[in-house]
């Protein structure tokens, strides 16, 4: 009894300054049990260099290709750049179409409905590019345009972009085939990309808007060769390409350093892509055999998937995509 009288009596005659000093030690230990710790956001802007959108031009009736592609992207990411992956269509025209899409912005928030009717040469690449500084809430350094058959490796590609200039650039994979010459002619519409100064300079001048309709990636070639723009231009070649075997000098086998592949029109190719890649593992003895995968058709995959998928982390850095109840 005696020792506590002599506690409390110490506690008493220390100086109050003191005092606040131990109060301000013990609140901040509990601060520090409490709170979880948070990534510095200046080694967030330290990593991340440049942001990218890519807008997937595709159609409105398309659900499950999105749901397919969801999971594509979604298991991908670059330490180097912020990249946003959006689908982009033309105006809703079904009372079905308003509901599962307006349910799709709700849960995702990827899309884009511009104000067109769906065309493939009547200017919609030209009122994509020219929304995008009225639509979007913040700017990108970079905006790709990119068709939904074609997979997109996003390390790849933001490592191919990190050395190049931010302004005044047309990227992409130059046409004709044969040509190594990114001032030749134009960039294929399997994804081709433009620096953001460009995108809002389509959305100003007079060029563009009356150069709209025809063959919509040439188009944008035309644009910008009338506009004296893109002086600075890179045609990502042999890392983009089409499928094997699918349009001659376009084509060429898979190879490692890979940024994009087009055509991918039928899943046996998605598979082989993406197995190449070892993007996603297919468990053999749930999936089947290869001549089985390639008889399904990419609709009903992606329902399979989106159905009953989950995403497993892997020591590889990774993503494991389980897949089980496969159609047959």
């Amino acid at each position: 009894m005696h020792t506590m009288h002599r506690k409390r009596m110490m506690l008493v005659t220390l100086p109050p300054l003191v005092i606040s000093l131990l109060l301000f030690i013990i609140f901040f230990n509990v601060q520090v049990i409490r709170s979880p710790s948070i990534p510095s956001s200046k080694t967030t802007i330290l990593q991340t260099q440049f942001s990218l959108l890519i807008g997937i031009l595709t159609r409105a009736d398309n659900h499950s290709h999105r749901h397919f592609l969801r999971l594509i992207y979604g298991i991908q990411s670059s330490p180097i750049a912020k990249i946003d992956v959006k689908f982009i269509f033309c105006n809703l025209t079904k009372p079905e179409q308003r509901i599962l899409i307006s349910l799709e912005i709700l849960r995702f928030n990827d899309i884009i409905i511009l104000n067109c009717t769906e065309n493939m040469n009547n200017g919609k690449t030209y009122t994509y590019f020219s929304s995008l500084p009225h639509v979007l809430q913040h700017k990108y350094d970079y905006v790709m345009k990119a068709d939904d058959d074609v997979f997109i490796r996003l390390e790849p590609l933001a490592l191919s972009l990190k050395p190049l200039p931010r302004v005044d650039l047309y990227y992409g994979f130059v046409i004709p085939c044969a040509s190594m010459n990114p001032f030749v002619e134009y960039m294929s519409g399997m994804g081709f990309l433009l620096s953001w100064d460009l995108v809002e300079w389509i959305g100003e001048s007079d060029i563009p808007r009356k150069e709209m309709f025809g063959p919509e990636d040439k188009m944008v070639g035309k644009w910008l060769k009338m506009g004296r723009k893109a002086k600075n231009r890179f045609s990502n070649k042999p890392a983009m390409y089409d499928y094997p075997g699918t349009n001659g000098k376009c084509s060429h086998e898979l190879i490692p350093e890979t940024v994009a592949v087009h055509r991918l029109k039928r899943w046996d190719r998605w598979s082989h892509v993406l197995e190449f890649f070892n993007l996603v593992l297919l468990p053999q003895q749930e999936v089947g055999s290869r001549s089985q995968i390639s008889n399904l058709k990419l609709v009903d995959l992606a329902q399979a998937i989106w159905a009953s998928s989950s995403i497993l982390p892997c020591h590889s850095g990774r993503a494991q995509l389980k897949v089980t109840n496969l159609p047959t």
